[in-house]
C-alpha cells in the first residue's frame, strides 16, 4: 500500500479524490405542513444542506456530488439563488449535479438560464453528458429529467471511453417508473463511483462501486432511521473507492413503535407509558404509534392531549376488545344481543363485528327488552 499511494503522489491529480454525495434534499418543501412543526422542518431541510455545504469545505473535498432533487419542484429564483450562493462559500469543491423528476427542467426553467458559481456544474442535457476535471483526472457523468417519468432503462447500455480517468456517473431513479437499473449490470461498468439518488433510505449497492446517498433530512412519518450523506475516497492510480462513509446529518428521526395494551390498560396508563418512551428517545424527534393487543371493552383510548405537548405524527389504535362472551351471553340469552354473540362466534371476525357486541349494549333500546332495532 505505501509503495502504491508514493507512486500516485507523481501521477495526474498529485493524490486520493475525494468527493461528498448527497441528493433528494428537496429544498423548497415543508414536512408535516399540517402539523404545528412544519415550518420547522422547513427550515431544517435547508439548514442541514448547509451544513453538509460546510462539511465539503471543512473536509477539503475534490468534489461535491448531487444526485437530483435538490429543489423540491420548479424552483422559484430566490430558492436558486440561495442555493447558489452556498455553492460560492466552497469555491474550491466541484459542484456537479443532475435534476431528478421532482425538480426535472422545462423549457421555461429559470435554472436554465442563471449564471451559476464557476465552480458549479449543471448536467442538464436529458442525454447522457460529462464534465472533465484535468486537475484531479476526474470525469463525472449524469443526465437531468425534462419529464416527470423516464421508463426507459437508459443506464442498460451506457458506454464510456476505457482510459486512465476517475469515471463518476450521477443517476437518479431505480424503479420502474423512473429510468429502471439493473445493479448488476452497473456494478460491472467501468465507473469509480456510481453516485444515486431518488431513493429516501440512504443504502450502498455495492461496497466498492454505488450507493443511494438518501434525503439528508426525513421528509415523512415512513422514512424511518438515520438519513445523512456519504463522504467518499478514489485511489488516483487504481481508480477505485477506497473509502465509503456514510454521514449522519439530519436534526431528528421519524421514529416508529409500538405499544401493546392489555384489558388492564387504562388511557392514564397509556399516556405515561407513552410519555416515558417518547423520553428514553428524545422529544427532538417525531413519532407514529401503533397501538397492539387486546384492551378493556369499555375502553376507549384518547390520547389527543399528547399531540399539544409531543411531535406525534400519528397515532393508529389496532387494539380490539376482550369480550368475556360467555357472561354476556348468559346476562343477554333471551334478546338480540344474545342472538349477536351467538352469530359471531367466529375465529376471523371483522374489527367492526368485534366492536358489534359493545355497540349492542350502548344502544338504549338494548336495555328495554327490545328483540329489534328501529327503522
Amino acid at each position: 500500500m505505501e509503495a502504491l499511494e508514493a507512486s500516485s503522489a507523481s501521477g495526474r491529480g498529485g493524490g486520493i479524490m475525494k468527493f461528498i454525495h448527497t441528493g433528494d434534499v428537496h429544498w423548497g418543501m415543508t414536512p408535516d405542513a399540517d402539523k404545528p412543526w412544519g415550518k420547522e422542518r422547513a427550515q431544517a431541510i435547508r439548514d442541514t444542506f448547509k451544513a453538509i455545504i460546510d462539511h465539503a469545505g471543512a473536509v477539503k473535498a475534490d468534489c461535491l456530488f448531487i444526485s437530483g432533487d435538490l429543489f423540491h419542484r420548479q424552483p422559484l429564483m430566490r430558492d436558486i439563488k440561495e442555493v447558489n450562493y452556498l455553492f460560492s462559500t466552497i469555491p474550491h469543491v466541484r459542484v456537479v449535479m443532475i435534476a431528478g423528476n421532482h425538480d426535472k427542467i422545462r423549457e421555461n426553467s429559470s435554472i436554465l438560464s442563471f449564471s451559476w458559481s464557476p465552480n458549479v456544474t449543471f448536467l442538464a442535457d436529458p442525454a447522457l453528458s460529462s464534465v472533465y476535471f484535468d486537475d484531479i483526472n476526474t470525469e463525472v457523468y449524469g443526465f437531468s429529467y425534462h419529464t416527470t417519468e423516464i421508463r426507459e432503462p437508459l443506464l442498460e447500455d451506457i458506454q464510456v471511453p476505457l482510459n486512465n480517468r476517475i469515471q463518476i456517473l450521477l443517476a437518479h431513479g431505480g424503479d420502474p417508473a423512473h429510468v429502471p437499473m439493473n445493479f448488476n449490470t452497473l456494478s460491472l461498468s467501468p465507473f469509480s463511483y456510481i453516485a444515486l439518488g431518488h431513493i429516501h433510505k440512504a443504502q450502498v449497492i455495492a461496497e466498492d462501486k454505488m450507493a443511494y446517498c438518501g434525503s439528508p433530512e426525513p421528509l415523512d412519518l415512513t422514512e424511518t432511521g438515520t438519513h445523512g450523506y456519504f463522504e467518499g475516497e478514489i485511489h488516483p492510480v487504481t481508480r477505485r473507492l477506497t473509502r465509503l462513509d456514510f454521514i449522519p446529518a439530519a436534526s431528528l428521526r421519524c421514529i416508529p413503535l409500538a405499544v401493546t395494551v392489555t384489558t388492564e390498560t387504562t388511557n392514564g396508563g397509556l399516556t405515561d407509558r407513552i410519555i416515558n418512551e417518547i423520553d428514553k428517545r428524545g422529544r427532538e424527534h417525531i413519532y407514529r404509534f401503533r397501538l397492539k393487543g387486546m384492551r378493556d371493552p369499555d375502553i376507549t383510548f384518547d390520547l389527543s392531549s399528547l399531540s399539544a405537548r409531543f411531535r406525534i405524527g400519528e397515532i393508529i389504535d389496532e387494539s380490539e376488545p376482550l369480550y368475556d362472551f360467555p357472561a354476556l351471553f348468559a346476562e343477554h340469552s333471551s334478546d338480540m344481543i344474545g342472538f349477536f354473540i351467538q352469530a359471531l362466534q367466529k375465529e376471523d371476525m371483522s374489527p367492526v363485528e368485534k366492536k358489534g357486541p359493545l355497540l349492542w349494549r350502548k344502544c338504549p333500546a338494548s336495555h328495554h327488552g327490545r328483540k329489534e332495532l328501529d327503522p
